[in-house]
């Protein structure tokens, strides 16, 4: 094989790559087998056959002339049966064996990951062509990949796609199915799962197998070396830790032809002693995955083990267009859906849950009673996923006020600072009585913070507060969840931040009792202080606009105490109607 095609952008394929040629070889064995096996029964046969004796087909005489024994050894048998049945089963691997067309899926289906896809394909390839790669150029092929990454970021649908590219035997396992009831039998099962990899490698040409969930028995060793815990984390992991160095051991008629060898070289002097068979590695390659890589044993992620950590992140704005691209041509949906508009909505979105917002948006659409889903249905289908079904409550006409004027001061602060509102509502989700869901106002994502951006965010939070008091001279218990956010934003800034007059970092600081940095911040007194100033000149500061867009403030109230609910759009439209002569106004989007 062409090394060049190593480095290409696709997997190679063709019947001269290492794992298609061992593959060959191993058919043209296996026939040859066959053919010897059949040819000695052929042969005794037609012997009898020339001799004038035929088989005679029937009951044995041995089963005539003894039943009553026959009978008697039978449910002996049974009865062992029963009871041994348990024993052998606990051992067993767990693992489900996937060719390459049950997968159904592919490379191609691979989208708004180009980094992981790369490495899928780099190591696809070197496992391909392993001897090629060994010979030529002296390397050794990985043979340990960990998939590390959020729940839902793609780790299963990406070792499943090189599945479906490989075509080899894939080993599909989670971690916890080797966990067993019977003492050493957890370590047998995982013995057992890489003995079905070694044999499907050497018969296949190649084999991968796959460990969902892999930190259920791949966790650190540290502090866990008593009795009660050996086979539970200790022993399991350095049995992990043997199998990965196993590839190369001989095994089945290799390792008894090699013991035949040594037997008979115990009789014959130095010089004429047989050569013992070479054992060629199983062409083997290891994926697990798991959501807690600090957690894994550090012997299992050195090299010759897993030797390569791919991470799989959130994706940033450009794969989420992507992403939504691919489902959305998948999906029935009007014109006023587009990729770019789901990619600014699911913002912090997995891959998963951008397919299940768009799924969530179907269901809205079959409601209203259409075979297609709107803007509209996606940005409830986005409420829905975060924060729950909305529901009227019945709110008396005093408190449906109140809770309208605390909703339009966050809206309209929140639009007068430059954040973009996505929705203003009063309807009940979960254990909010309304909310406004507001994001980055600029084109382009933004990924970092500044002090003064946290001190925007404390003044939108604050805006219901300022709001309530404006208008009814006090707050309600409403302003709780508020609060909580404003205080946050402050711990995070003087505590990780640096933005307290100080430039210590709590975040460092290992305090007992003190889980989070808003702990940490409470509970040291200078930065409490410094965190209680950000928060006091917040609430001066967004008292003062709430007092300059006052008209706005109550523009907005009103149009929710009417109609409960308003997009981002119809908040700028009010916003802009309102504006305060002199005062800068967000434009209206049409």
């Amino acid at each position: 094989m062409d090394i060049d095609r190593l480095g290409g952008d696709t997997v190679i394929r063709g019947s001269d790559i290492d794992a298609s040629a061992a593959r060959e070889r191993t058919r043209q064995r296996r026939l040859l087998r066959l053919a010897v096996i059949l040819l000695c029964p052929v042969i005794y046969v037609w012997t009898r056959l020339l001799k004038g004796d035929p088989f005679v087909f029937g009951m044995p005489r041995f089963f005539q002339q003894y039943p009553e024994l026959v009978l008697s050894i039978g449910l002996m048998v049974m009865l062992g049966g029963l009871i041994l049945l348990p024993f052998l089963g606990a051992g067993r691997s767990p693992h489900v064996v996937l060719r390459p067309e049950d997968t159904g899926i592919s490379l191609d289906d691979i989208v708004g990951a180009d980094h992981t896809k790369r490495e899928a394909i780099d190591t696809l390839n070197l496992f391909l062509a392993h001897r090629t790669f060994h010979d030529e150029m002296g390397g050794t092929a990985r043979r340990g990949v960990l998939f590390e990454g959020a729940p839902g970021t793609g780790k299963t649908y990406l070792a499943k796609a090189m599945a479906g590219e490989a075509g080899v035997p894939f080993l599909f396992v989670s971690a916890s199915e080797f966990q067993s009831m019977y003492y050493g039998q957890t370590n047998r099962k995982v013995r057992t799962f890489f003995k079905q990899l070694r044999k499907l490698a050497i018969s296949e040409g190649g084999a991968i197998g796959f460990i969902e969930e892999f930190d259920a028995i791949g966790m650190s060793r540290s502090g866990m070396n008593t009795g009660t815990m050996r086979e539970g984390i200790t022993g399991v992991v350095n049995e992990l830790l043997v199998q990965m160095q196993s590839f190369d051991v001989p095994v089945g008629p290799v390792k008894m032809l090699g013991k035949l060898v040594d037997f008979v070289n115990r009789w014959l002097p130095a010089t004429r002693q047989l050569r013992r068979p070479q054992m060629i590695p199983a062409n083997v390659l290891v994926i697990a995955a798991t959501n807690r890589a600090k957690d894994l044993d550090p012997a299992l992620i050195r090299p010759g083990r897993f030797d390569r950590v791919v991470h799989f992140g959130l994706p940033a704005r450009p794969d989420r267009e992507a992403i939504a691209a691919y489902y959305l041509g998948r999906k029935a949906h009007t014109d006023d859906v587009d990729a770019a508009m789901v990619a600014e909505l699911s913002s912090g979105y997995t891959p998963v849950q951008i397919e299940r917002l768009l799924d969530e948006a179907l269901i809205f659409a079959i409601r209203g009673n259409r075979r297609e889903m709107n803007r509209t249905d996606v940005l409830d289908a986005k409420l829905v996923t975060e924060l729950g079904l909305a529901q009227k409550v019945g709110y008396a006409p005093l408190e449906k006020r109140r809770i309208a004027i605390h909703e339009a001061g966050h809206a309209v602060i929140a639009e007068v600072l430059g954040r973009k509102v996505e929705v203003a509502s009063i309807l009940r989700r979960s254990e909010s009585l309304g909310l406004v869901a507001h994001g980055d106002g600029g084109a382009e994502e933004q990924h970092l913070r500044t002090p003064s951006d946290g001190r925007r965010l404390i003044q939108v939070a604050l805006a219901g507060m300022a709001a309530e008091e404006l208008e009814f001279g006090e707050a309600s218990s409403g302003i709780a969840g508020d609060l909580a956010a404003a205080t946050t934003i402050a711990a995070q800034m003087v505590g990780a931040l640096g933005a307290g007059g100080s430039r210590l970092s709590l975040e460092a600081a290992h305090m007992p009792g003190a889980a989070n940095i808003v702990a940490k911040v409470l509970g040291d007194e200078p930065s409490r202080k410094a965190a209680e100033t950000i928060l006091e000149e917040a609430e001066v500061a967004v008292h003062e606009l709430v007092a300059i867009h006052r008209d706005q403030l109550f523009a907005v109230a009103e149009a929710l105490m009417e109609r409960d609910e308003l997009d981002g759009d119809e908040v700028r439209r009010i916003v802009a109607v309102h504006a305060v002569s002199g005062q800068p106004v967000p434009e209206a989007s049409h």
